[in-house]
């Protein structure tokens, strides 16, 4: 009989699928691949890996640097080089087989190439040099003689390339790049905020040739704290349209291309689709919105700046896990950040969150061992007073503190972007926020990256720093539900001696756990009577909390908002990436190319269709949609062990799911829906044993392939 095992795919080398694209500098560098087996309920017994310095030797089975053998393990992941020393500078060839669960090997997976570069013991992420892509125009009109109009249909960052003939040297010619329309056919040159516009000008010689536009640099962000672009990808510009206006008895513009700079993407790696047209438009500005701000290889804050901040990294980087299969660049960031803070108490914070979010993605936990000290740092602890709480304005933020969070100046509570002396006349996004000494956002933040640590700290086998870092959590809970929560009215204040409760206060408790079960429902109707009062950074929350407590037709309400505050009406204003505010008005300098908006991205796939790891490396995966009202949706969502597809459709009172479930995995699949009396489940076609909880239905234990479960 012949094994059901096909060749492994989706190789990685140090996390990257392409590694021929970049330089390996670690002596022992670690693969990993999708276990390909067409068998319901695939996976993995053994493997081979043969590492060798000609793909020939590897056609042969032969591997020079490395043999593995048969290593009985399901081992997929990680898996570390144990072969002959590298060879530095020079090409390298790889591959795998595996063996299926009736122990029948499979056939060898294509060679992966890549480069060595020379070895060093010295943590780093190995990431892609940035690439080139060039669109055509979707609408080209002449507006008058000369004056030429490009819509490209999407904005992007970088330039454009110009073929032109020109009867003279010397002739010139207006390039005008813009994000924003004045009128039909016309860049808006006087945009506001930092909406962006750009004009320069082309020198021609005489004769036929093709033209890339240099780029103007902008001094705000190519200066100070600011990420440069590299010098062979060039100045480039966020824009969706060109005029180009020339002497036509001169010039004659013929082929013009949008040339846009971006990390490495496979656009087909995610999607998602449903019964309602408004969310789909929000999902695909989201995923363009992550693909288009690569440009720097870093997670920048948009264009205004281009300086990495942690709370834009860590929702850009949920949002690149959930778009395309992908975790250098995320991993770059991070650690980057971990050196180069930003001054907000709670973006320290979210180093934590970063790092967990990682570990969970990848299973491996590389980074975290060489950035240990660092992270436990980051967690704030010497801020603490008896009870746990955590306060930057005590005179405990001393220069000892600061050194060993890598910042020299002071650190201050933020809550939410903007407050309102920050946006010029706005109303700000704190939901009146009052500022105590001790934050009930910030502690939120402290207790959410302490339960963090004790997990980080137990994927390492530090198990007293486990135990030590889950206990003060628990510390910190207790006293952030003892002082800082008021019964009467079932809503958590602002901080320790206010009497305001913002939207803030109640919705980060929410989000992180914290909210004992008993008084979940008078917290979330809090939190829905509040509305969308955050700013596009704590929509991410507030959308995890109304999740985490199931009020999954409120959070879908907000995602397909027709308001000004919502995704929607950043798409009627003309952008094709997420904005950095709700609106102009709500902050005047905002710009149109702002990641940290693009929280659907992530929420989508991992709220409202459920799909998160239940292990790091999603060698475990729980699938739980929360449609709300919803008909139908489907996703296909990336992961490192493969893709995992969710489709629910409901029709007649019947609720029907069909889930993809990648090989040498398992997963946890919800039903949700009351559960009537004699309501039972089908998986296959079959009745099977459900775990109830509340209003949903666990099936455990599903195994790798297509099922469909029905109720």
């Amino acid at each position: 009989m012949p094994s059901s095992a096909l060749a492994p795919t989706g190789l990685l080398c140090e996390l990257l699928a392409a590694p021929e694209k970049t330089v390996i500098n670690r002596p022992r560098p670690r693969f990993g691949w999708i276990v390909n087996d067409a068998e319901p309920g695939a996976a993995q017994s053994a493997y081979q890996v043969l590492v060798a310095t000609d793909p020939a030797r590897l056609g042969r089975g032969e591997g020079d640097l490395w043999d593995s053998g048969r290593v009985e393990s399901p081992a997929s992941l990680n898996v570390r080089y144990s072969g002959a020393p590298l060879p530095p500078g020079r090409d390298c060839f790889w591959q795998v087989r595996t063996w299926n669960g009736r122990a029948e090997p499979g056939p060898w997976s294509a060679p992966q190439r890549f480069r060595t570069g020379e070895p060093s013991s010295a943590h780093a992420t190995a990431r892609y040099p940035l690439e080139k892509t060039e669109f055509a125009p979707k609408e080209r009109a002449l507006r008058a003689a000369g004056h030429h109009f490009f819509d490209f249909g999407r904005a992007v960052f970088g330039t454009v390339r110009v073929d032109a003939e020109s009867a003279i040297d010397g002739a010139t010619v207006e390039v005008h790049l813009g994000e924003k329309l004045a009128a039909p056919g016309a860049i808006d040159r006087q945009p506001p905020g930092h909406i962006r516009y750009r004009g320069t000008t082309l020198t021609l010689r005489r004769g036929t040739a093709s033209y890339v536009v240099a780029i103007p640099p902008d001094k705000r962000n190519s200066s100070g704290a600011a990420i440069l672009m590299p010098p062979e990808a060039g100045e480039v510009l966020p824009f969706r349209y060109c005029e180009l206006v020339a002497d036509p008895r001169a010039v004659r513009i013929g082929d013009v291309r949008q040339v846009m700079v971006h990390y490495p993407f496979d656009d087909n790696a995610a999607a998602f689709a449903s019964s309602s047209p408004e969310l789909d438009a929000v999902w695909e500005l989201c995923k363009h919105s992550i693909r288009a701000t690569t440009f720097c290889g870093v997670y920048v804050d948009g264009d205004r700046e281009r300086i990495p901040y942690e709370a834009d990294a860590y929702i850009n980087q949920l949002g690149h896990y959930c778009v395309d299969r992908e975790f250098s660049m995320a991993r770059h960031s991070h650690e980057y950040l971990l050196t180069h803070p930003t001054w907000p108490t709670e973006w320290i914070l979210h180093s934590v969150l970063m790092a967990w979010a990682d570990y969970e993605q990848t299973g491996d936990p590389a980074s975290l061992e060489a950035n240990y000290d660092t992270l436990v740092a980051k967690a704030l602890l010497p801020l603490a007073r008896e009870d746990g709480l955590i306060s930057t304005q005590t005179g405990l933020v001393t220069g000892e503190v600061l050194r060993s969070i890598h910042i020299a100046d002071p650190i201050k509570d933020i809550v939410d972007w903007p407050p309102g002396s920050f946006t010029q006349g706005g109303t700000g996004e704190r939901d009146g926020h009052e500022m105590m000494p001790v934050n009930t956002v910030v502690n939120a933040f402290h207790c959410r990256a302490l339960a963090l640590l004790a997990r980080i700290a137990g994927a390492l086998g530090r198990k007293e720093d486990a135990g030590r870092f889950a206990a003060r959590a628990e510390l910190v809970a207790a006293a952030i539900n003892a002082r800082l929560f008021d019964p009467a009215r079932g809503v958590y204040l602002d901080g320790e001696g206010s009497g305001h409760a913002s939207l803030h206060a109640s919705m980060f408790p929410l989000a992180f756990g914290l909210v004992p079960p008993g008084r979940v429902p008078a917290v979330a109707a809090f939190v829905k009577s509040r509305g969308m009062a955050c700013s596009v950074y704590g929509a991410q929350f507030l959308l995890e909390a109304l999740y985490a407590a199931g009020e999954s037709e409120h959070a879908l309400g907000l995602l397909t908002s027709e308001s000004d505050r919502g995704w929607l009406n950043m798409i009627r204003a003309g952008s094709t990436m997420t904005l950095e505010a709700w609106d102009w008005k709500y902050k005047n300098n905002l710009d149109w190319n702002h990641a940290w908006g693009a929280a659907p991205a992530n929420i989508i796939p991992r709220c409202l269709m459920g799909v998160t790891p239940l292990e790091p490396g999603f060698g475990r995966i729980r699938i739980r949609p929360q449609p709300g009202t919803l008909e139908r949706a489907e996703l296909r969502l990336p992961t490192i062990r493969g893709t995992v597809g969710v489709r629910f459709e409901r029709s007649a009172g019947r609720f029907r799911l069909e889930v993809e479930i990648p090989g040498n995995a398992t997963a946890e699949v919800w039903l949700p829906g009351p559960r009537g009396a004699g309501e039972r489940v089908m998986l296959d076609g079959r009745p099977v044993k459900v775990r109830a909880a509340g209003d949903s239905a666990a099936v455990d234990d599903v195994k790798a392939g297509r099922h469909t479960l029905e109720t």
